[in-house]
């Protein structure tokens, strides 16, 4: 049987065929792959970046000349010192004084509140109360030292300190060697409410150069 003329195909054609399937089984085979790959997404600009793309037009201004001083930041307010400190500017204001009592040195320095028990007094007479705290009014004037003992004895109260010491000296460094100071605590005390009684510190407290002062509690006063 004879075959049709034209019907075969010459051995170029076979290999340009061959060809083309071998590119296309390549393509095939890569084409997964090409699909499969992770897709990075664009890096975005950090702020920093942002920041200066948006004030890159920006012009500084001109120095001003003026000192770039930081403001001192408010202190806290102490409240109990300014009530402190308004309570001594009270016991300030008035002082009564009484010149026939600044000549008198042989009196003894003894006192109590109407209706404080006389046992207690002697209690501290006798040295019975543990002294709590000291006040030396050495070198201070009268003013001086009006405000320091009012400020001192407001602390006592605040801390509840029932016995103190508060020590004025003998006079002997005063003009005519007269215990003014001395006489002057004897009236600023008589005229504290919170003040109980006082005397004459003892020979190893001070002696005539001091006094014991016993204090209200100040839970009692609240």
């Amino acid at each position: 049987m004879k075959r049709a003329r034209g019907s075969a195909l010459a051995p170029a054609s076979f290999e340009a065929l061959a060809r083309a399937r071998r590119i296309l089984r390549e393509q095939a085979a890569t084409q997964p792959t090409l699909q499969q790959a992770p897709h990075k997404p664009k890096s975005q600009p950090d702020g920093a970046v942002l920041f200066r793309r948006a004030v890159a037009d920006a012009v500084p201004l001109p120095p001003s000349g003026r000192a770039d001083i930081a403001r001192p930041r408010p202190k806290p307010i102490a409240h109990q010192r300014q009530a402190d400190e308004r309570q001594v500017l009270v016991d300030a204001l008035s002082d009564p004084w009484d010149w026939e009592a600044a000549i008198s040195t042989g009196e003894e320095m003894l006192y109590s509140r109407p209706g404080v028990p006389t046992a207690a007094l002697r209690k501290l007479r006798r040295g019975g109360w543990v002294i709590r705290g000291e006040l030396d009014l050495h070198g201070h004037t009268g003013d001086e030292a009006r405000i320091a003992l009012a400020a001192f004895l407001n602390r006592c109260m605040l801390e509840d300190r029932r016995c103190v010491r508060i020590i004025h000296g003998k006079g002997h460094g005063s003009k005519n060697r007269l215990p003014v100071l001395k006489n002057k605590v004897r009236h600023w005390l008589m005229q504290r409410e919170d003040v109980l009684a006082f005397c004459q510190a003892r020979t190893v407290d001070g002696g005539a150069g001091a006094v014991i002062v016993l204090l209200k509690s100040s839970s009692s006063s609240r």
